[in-house]
């Protein structure tokens, strides 16, 4: 894990790999909880049954946005900052979703810092996040991801 003691201290390693997250395996039960807070209860996520004849490999996929979702989660496992204040995400630029995630499918982030710049009351940070499918060609998903890190 790469730790630094501020935010402004990672402008050290824009246009370098920050690292990669442990595999995550996206489970049914996953797919399902996001299903009913998102309301995107398409089949293609929830019917297992009808899945198993009409989905390629004969599986349920994750919503693009459940995996999106998880950014957040597994870049707590790639850096940290020890003297910071609040942290704001500005958003998402540039998001593709490049590959279907089949439930039962291991996942993991990998970060690469783009810049890290020094606003009045922080430093604004943009990562470039790919989340990867163990074993597959393509990544499920590219995205620009950006966050404020206010200053202690």
């Amino acid at each position: 894990m790469l730790t630094v003691e501020y935010a402004a201290d990672l402008q050290l390693h824009a246009g370098h790999l920050m690292g990669a997250s442990d595999w995550f395996t996206i489970k049914q039960q996953h797919i399902d909880d996001f299903a009913r807070l998102s309301g995107d209860d398409n089949w293609i996520h929830i019917d297992t049954e009808r899945a198993a004849h009409e989905m390629p490999a004969g599986r349920t996929i994750a919503h693009g946005l459940y995996v999106l979702s998880l950014i957040p989660w597994l870049q707590r496992r790639i850096f940290a900052v020890r003297r910071r204040g609040r942290g704001f995400n500005y958003g998402y630029d540039r998001v593709r979703f490049l590959a279907p995630v089949q439930v039962d499918s291991r996942i993991r982030l990998t970060l690469s810092l783009v810049q890290a710049t020094r606003q009045a009351t922080g430093t604004r940070i943009e990562l470039e996040a790919t989340m990867e499918i163990e074993g597959a060609d393509k990544p499920a998903l590219i995205a620009r991801n950006i966050v404020l890190i206010e200053d202690e």
